[in-house]
This record gives C-alpha cells, structure tokens and sequence, in this order.
C-alpha cells in the first residue's frame, strides 16, 4: 500500500519545504499539488505565485479550498504522489462553508478514509496551533479546538508522521518503509 506522511509544525517551522523536498525526491511524471489557499488579499496572492514558482513545472497544481477529499478520489489514481499543502488552511475553509462541527468533522473523516487506503502516496501538511495559549474568544477556540481534532485523524490515518522545528525534521511515528 502507498505511504502517507504527515508533515506537521509551526509557522515557518520549514515543513512545507520539507514536504516538497520529500514529494520531489518520490516524484514521477505525475504529481499532483492539492492547494487550499485562497488569495484574499495582494500579500497572499504573492505568496501563491512564489509558492508557484519554487514547485516549478512537475507539479500539476489543482486550487481546492473545501473538497480535497474530492480531488484525491479523481486525481489521486492516475498521480505518482500527491502533496496537500495545508489541512490548516482547509479547516479554516470548512468553518467559512460549514456552521456545524460536525459537518467539518464528517469531511474530515472523509479524508482519513481516503488516508487509510490512497490511492499513491500522499503527503499532508498542517499546522500545530495547539501549542499556545487557549485563545480569547469561542472562534479561535472553535478553530484551535477543530485543527487539532484534524490532524489527530489523519496522523492516525497516516504511517508516518514527521514534526518540524527550526527547519529540522523529526520523525516522531514511524514510516512502514516504504519510499515517499
């Protein structure tokens, strides 16, 4: 069965380039960049055309704020490897499609069921918000509460899980072996 890592740290933590680092050295004809960030303001639209370029040409990017499960379902058979860069930023998109946490969490499950039998190797990013103080006002705490819930389910889901700290990889649950 295909690997699944989970890349996770804070921000600027380099686990994104770690990620990719890790996508290109198992990359083939065929690999597919599933982004869920949306330009909202000129900052992030910069931010998407450098993240654009440093993947360069062997990366088919597929913009997917919500339905990542979706693009995996239809993309993932015919990929080598796909890098889903963040499940942080995914969570936050659901809370703006989703009033209820459980609806969030339901496509959250989709995933871990995609996760346990990929359909190539796939690697996932995410942010570690849990780390700090407990926020102020009940969105954060939703948020906080609701990112940490997804990336409890999917490095569960995942045979390996990699922590990134100051740009250092640490792998803190062990991979099957496999290449990815």
């Amino acid at each position: 069965m295909p690997e699944t890592t989970l890349i996770i740290g804070g921000s600027r933590s380099g686990k994104s380039g770690h990620a990719l680092s890790l996508g290109e050295d198992a990359a083939g004809r065929h690999n597919l960049f599933i982004a869920t960030c949306q330009a909202g303001d000129p900052e992030m639209k910069d931010r998407i055309e450098r993240h654009q370029k440093e993947r360069g040409d062997q990366w088919q990017t597929v913009e997917e704020p919500v339905n990542i499960a979706g693009v995996l379902e239809q993309l993932g058979p015919d990929s080598d490897i796909v890098l889903i860069d963040c499940l942080t930023l995914w969570t936050s998109n659901l809370m703006m499609h989703h009033d209820v946490d459980e609806q969030i969490l339901n496509e959250m499950d989709r995933l871990v069921g995609i996760i346990h039998q990929p359909p190539c190797p796939v690697i996932l990013v995410s942010n570690e918000v849990g780390l700090g103080i407990v926020p102020e006002n009940p969105l954060a705490r939703r948020f906080r509460d609701l990112a940490g819930w997804c990336n409890q389910k999917i490095a569960g889901a995942c045979n390996r899980v990699i922590w990134t700290v100051a740009g250092i990889p640490v792998t803190i649950k062990p991979s099957s072996g496999a290449p990815c």
